[in-house]
């Protein structure tokens, strides 16, 4: 059994939709994650690969970095230590859920702060000039890169235990009929 997707609310408002798009990857991930046995968060499937805990350190260190005093500051602080990211991951599912929460409530608070003239000022990172909507737009794009090694690694972690986030292989006739017939909605 699949996990139903959330309903598309039309919107013109990009704040809304990036939200709701945040929003959803952050369940996406969450619901991966917990497919995970605890020993597993740590595992890397190879010395080069990060592990799940490594990548939600990395992600939790960015959205402090980019979303701490979005609007005056540049989104690559001084004292961001970005190579420490990926060494010692989190030692616990408690340890790495209380880093994971931590960056997403700034995210999450930086962009309802935010008005839709805020999308045209100007902010940086790494001293290079973005709009907000673009520095928005490239966020998204990196936590949905990391969020699909999430899951990646979830389902291989998983094992045969693993139930899937989306439409199950063989069954997109019957998910199509569910949209079509208004019992189920499009991701």
């Amino acid at each position: 059994m699949h996990n139903p997707p959330m309903a598309q609310e039309f919107t013109t408002s990009y704040l809304k939709e990036v939200t709701d798009n945040f929003r959803r990857y952050k369940r996406l991930a969450e619901q991966a994650m917990q497919q995970v046995p605890d020993e597993g968060l740590t595992t890397a499937l190879d010395p080069e690969s990060n592990s799940i805990a490594t990548i939600v350190k990395h992600l939790s260190g960015n959205m402090h970095s980019r979303w701490t005093d979005f609007l005056t500051t540049d989104g690559e602080k001084p004292s961001r230590n970005r190579d420490g990211e990926f060494e010692s991951p989190p030692r616990s599912r408690a340890e790495m859920m209380a880093a994971w929460e931590s960056g997403w409530k700034l995210l999450f608070a930086a962009l309802a702060s935010l008005t839709e003239d805020d999308l045209c000022r100007t902010v940086t990172i790494r001293t290079e000039p973005h709009s907000v909507m673009q520095a928005i737009s490239r966020h998204i794009a990196h936590c949905t890169y990391h969020i699909g090694q999430i899951v990646f690694l979830a389902k291989h972690l998983a094992h045969d235990r693993w139930k899937t986030l989306s439409v199950p292989r063989g069954k997109s006739a019957d998910y199509n009929a569910q949209v079509a017939s208004g019992q189920a909605s499009r991701f």
